[in-house]
């Protein structure tokens, strides 16, 4: 197991000094997923959910996420983020909404908790969206699936 970064020879955590490292094109995927009763999918197929929009929302929120990642997470240095997309797939056989989010930037340390904070934003916005419909939506499957640039290189996640 590699050093964890996070933390001095002391073990007192603190953000990671990124000045040295190369300004290079990097990219993250990230997914999540929600799973519903399929009444609460059909009031988003079918355009009757009493709050509008659930998959347009949801990825607006996604993207304001993705950009926010550092105000969230303690250690996360703010990015010059040059892409956000955040695709929302309604799935009948799971069934729910499936959630893929892509971050890109050029520059010294990767997107990955950006890509997952965009998903899981996303991921609760449609939870938020719903739950005067279903409570017992699940949150789910919320992980890395790509990785790339940087000085460790390409990184595929299990399928």
């Amino acid at each position: 197991m590699e050093k964890l970064t996070h933390f001095d020879a002391e073990g007192h955590a603190h953000m990671v000094d990124v000045s040295q490292k190369s300004h290079t094109a990097r990219i993250a995927i990230a997914e999540s997923a929600v799973q519903m009763l399929p009444e609460t999918l059909a009031l988003i197929t079918e355009g009757r959910a009493k709050k509008g929009d659930v998959l347009g929302v949801a990825r607006l929120a996604g993207i304001m996420g993705a950009k926010r990642c550092a105000d969230l997470i303690p250690l996360c240095h703010p990015l010059p983020i040059t892409k956000v997309s955040v695709d929302l797939t309604p799935d009948e056989t799971l069934p729910g909404i499936r959630i893929r989010a892509e971050v890109r930037t050029t520059g010294q340390t990767g997107v990955e908790m950006e890509a997952l904070t965009a998903a899981s934003v996303a991921a609760l916005t449609v939870y938020d969206m719903l739950k005067a419909a279903e409570k017992s939506m699940t949150i789910t499957a919320t992980r890395v699936v790509l990785k790339d640039g940087g000085k460790s290189g390409r990184y595929e996640g299990r399928t």
